[in-house]
């Protein structure tokens, strides 16, 4: 199952994008818990926070969540939102749970062992599907889906239907759908006869049209001197 938590949040009391910077900067995530239809914006140390993720395979916590000190609530770390560019977490989106009701999740798909089409056929492993999405109870979570790719050949993909979870998760999305698959490898295609003959007319022609220009110059400065010495 996922892995559980404990996380001391406090309460923001302001919000924007200003004031979410100069949290930032001063070492402090800003947050949003959500329960019972409403958001509670809140805010939490983030080099613990950075720790805490560290321990774990990925970011699909359950967590026993703490706020301004009082009861602690099972909650589920719902989106961890990143700089595109640094990675750096800007933003962190907790969403309350109970233990005895079903709940949707995305879980990190995890490719494991090397294809046959790569090894020995030369073949290319393309990863199609990052995370999957299921339906279950929080105590059933995984923290990654580990897909087995080590019997692929060349034109051979693994679907979400094809995928083996535990009995007590429902897939939310589409049977269908490729998460993983090997392709031959991508070879330049040689240009045809035709091709090759346009492009050598093409680097012929140019010097040709120079020379009989170069030639015609020649001939009309000679003619000039002959005239000046007649």
């Amino acid at each position: 199952m996922a892995e559980e938590a404990k996380l001391e949040v406090t309460t923001r009391s302001v919000a924007g994008s200003a004031d979410a910077r100069r949290l930032r900067r001063d070492g402090v995530l800003p947050g949003v818990v959500s329960r019972d239809g409403e958001s509670q914006p809140v805010q939490l140390e983030r080099h613990g926070f950075e720790l805490m993720l560290r321990r774990h395979a990925s970011e699909n916590l359950i967590l026993d969540l703490s706020v301004d000190g009082g009861e602690t609530t099972k909650v589920l770390l719902k989106e961890v939102q990143h700089d595109p560019l640094t990675d750096e977490i800007l933003h962190v989106d907790f969403v309350a749970i109970s233990m005895t009701e079903k709940m949707r999740a995305r879980i990190p798909v995890s490719l494991v062992g090397e294809p046959v089409g790569v090894t020995q056929e030369g073949g290319i492993l393309d990863f199609l599907l990052r995370d999957i999405e299921v339906e279950c109870l929080p105590g059933d979570l995984v923290e990654q889906i580990e897909v087995d790719v080590s019997e692929l050949t060349i034109g051979d993909s693994i679907q979400v239907a094809q995928v083996t979870v535990p009995a007590s998760m429902v897939f939310v999305t589409a049977g269908d759908v490729a998460v993983a698959s090997v392709s031959a490898p991508r070879v330049e295609e040689e240009p045809t006869a035709e091709e090759e003959a346009e492009a050598a007319a093409a680097e012929g022609a140019e010097p040709e049209v120079i020379g009989e220009k170069k030639e015609e110059g020649e001939e009309q400065q000679k003619e000039k001197e002959e005239g000046r010495e007649g």
